[in-house]
């Protein structure tokens, strides 16, 4: 049977909070929205995912989306 990851595994090392990259994919997968949609929202919160579009599609990537 396949072991998983500790969360403070998943996410050692990431540029954001655990509690954002969740919140992002959630709002990703759940409404079908774009990189540039869920910038905008976080935007609205204040938090600057801008320069880092790159770091959220590879966070993404590696939680298996």
């Amino acid at each position: 049977m396949q072991q998983f990851a500790p969360l403070e595994e998943l996410f050692k090392g990431r540029h954001f909070d655990q509690e954002i990259v969740v919140l992002c994919v959630r709002w990703y997968l759940s409404f079908k929205l774009s990189y540039r949609d869920l910038v905008a929202m976080m935007a609205e919160r204040g938090i600057d995912l801008a320069p880092h579009n790159d770091l959220a599609l590879g966070t993404a990537l590696h939680l298996g989306i």
